[in-house]
């Protein structure tokens, strides 16, 4: 989908491009929007980038002539606020910033609206921010520590610099509130698989699909199947990958990094997507409901808005996609297995493939031409743009 004004001059400014995640995708969305965009990030690998977006000029920070950044821009934290600073935009109508590790920080001048559409505050400065102490080593965690201190500060200051916000999910748009003290504009990014087909036939395992990191909790999906003697298989790679293999059981088996077609044939045949952690917004769940494929999900996050779960007490699911458990334990997780199990034979396929149908691709360019319509519109005012808690844009678009 193209949108209106081609002579307008837009970056889209991303933290870095280092794979093809939710992010990403948001990005290549965009950036099919305005093909006339340029695209800046902290560090870029060049054969990561999609082919949707390599026709684009890419601008990378000062970071990029790190030796090693690329891959360990993660520890270059500190750096990341000036190195977004020197990023020139001074000459662009139009910013659109993806913010998750940091992006919306860049300097420009009054007369360019800056939108940024926020997967979540930096997940490793707020939220989870003890989370991520606990699992570092104490001499990481003492410098950690410290350079979140100064990075939430900056941050804070950063969120200053945005005309207006759009989340990714209610989820975020309460972060957003919380630590910005700023309201958003709700707009669910693109997950769906397009053509995605039901198969006729389903296998007996179950999927987790994550990055093999602390906070996804592939462990608990891993020590419940355990338990109930159930198949799973695992697709990813992460720092997790050792720990997570010595824990497995002969029933676990464990596939890495797959190409789509092989991925999406993992969905299609799996008796259920296991979603054990805690999402901003959660790409995978909508995927695997693209195959008409329940999900099993901890309850909280992302994933209350993407699943719809089969009523407490009831033995039927025809209009539901998946089943919640309340706590991230292997007996909670066990009972909503054991829950699902007693009533999969009535789980809808063509039902839960129709309820992912609210998060394509072009409801959500249209959504976000819509808004950055809006936007634009009431930031060229004479009196200049509004919080979006008055009239003209409250609401929220799905």
């Amino acid at each position: 989908m193209r949108t209106r004004s081609p002579d307008l001059k837009v970056a889209i400014v991303h933290y870095w491009f280092t794979g093809y995640a939710g992010g990403e995708r948001v990005v290549s969305a965009l950036a099919d929007m305005f093909p006339q965009a340029d695209l800046f990030a902290l560090v870029a690998k060049p054969d990561a980038l999609p082919a949707s977006l390599r026709s684009h000029r890419v601008t990378t920070s000062f970071l990029q002539k790190i030796p090693g950044s690329t891959r360990w821009y993660r520890h270059l934290l500190p750096l990341q606020p000036i190195a977004l600073e020197h990023l020139d935009v001074s000459g662009y109508d139009l910013i659109l910033s993806s913010e998750s590790g940091p992006a919306k920080g860049v300097i420009s001048p009054a007369r360019t609206c800056h939108i940024c559409y926020c997967h979540s505050p930096m997940r490793y400065l707020w939220d989870m921010f003890h989370d991520y102490r606990r699992a570092m080593n104490p001499v990481v965690r003492t410098i950690f520590s410290a350079s979140a201190h100064y990075m939430r500060t900056w941050d804070l200051a950063s969120a200053a610099r945005v005309d207006y916000f759009v989340a990714n999910s209610f989820n975020v748009a309460a972060r957003i509130r919380k630590h910005y003290r700023r309201e958003s504009m709700v707009i669910h990014p693109p997950a769906t698989i397009p053509n995605a087909a039901i198969s006729a036939r389903v296998d007996d395992y179950y999927l987790v699909v994550s990055r093999l990191i602390d906070y996804k909790r592939v462990d608990l999906a891993i020590e419940t199947c355990k338990r109930l003697g159930r198949r799973l298989r695992v697709v990813g790679d992460g720092d997790q990958y050792k720990r997570l293999r010595r824990m497995a059981g002969a029933g676990i088996e464990f596939l890495g990094h797959l190409e789509d077609s092989d991925l999406h044939h993992c969905y299609a045949r799996c008796r259920a997507l296991l979603f054990p952690g805690e999402e901003d917004f959660g790409i995978v769940p909508v995927e695997a409901q693209s195959f008409g494929r329940p999900v099993i999900a901890y309850g909280r996050g992302g994933a209350l808005e993407t699943v719809i779960g089969m009523p407490e007490g009831g033995f039927s699911a025809e209009t539901a996609t998946g089943v919640f458990f309340p706590e991230q334990t292997p007996e909670s997780m066990a009972a909503a297995i054991d829950r699902f199990e007693t009533a999969e034979a009535s789980f809808d396929p063509h039902f839960i493939q129709s309820c992912a149908q609210r998060f394509d691709l072009p409801r959500f360019q249209s959504s976000m031409s819509e808004f950055i319509g809006h936007c634009l519109e009431e930031f060229h005012r004479p009196h200049g743009p509004v919080a979006l808690n008055t009239p003209a844009l409250a609401g929220q678009m799905q």
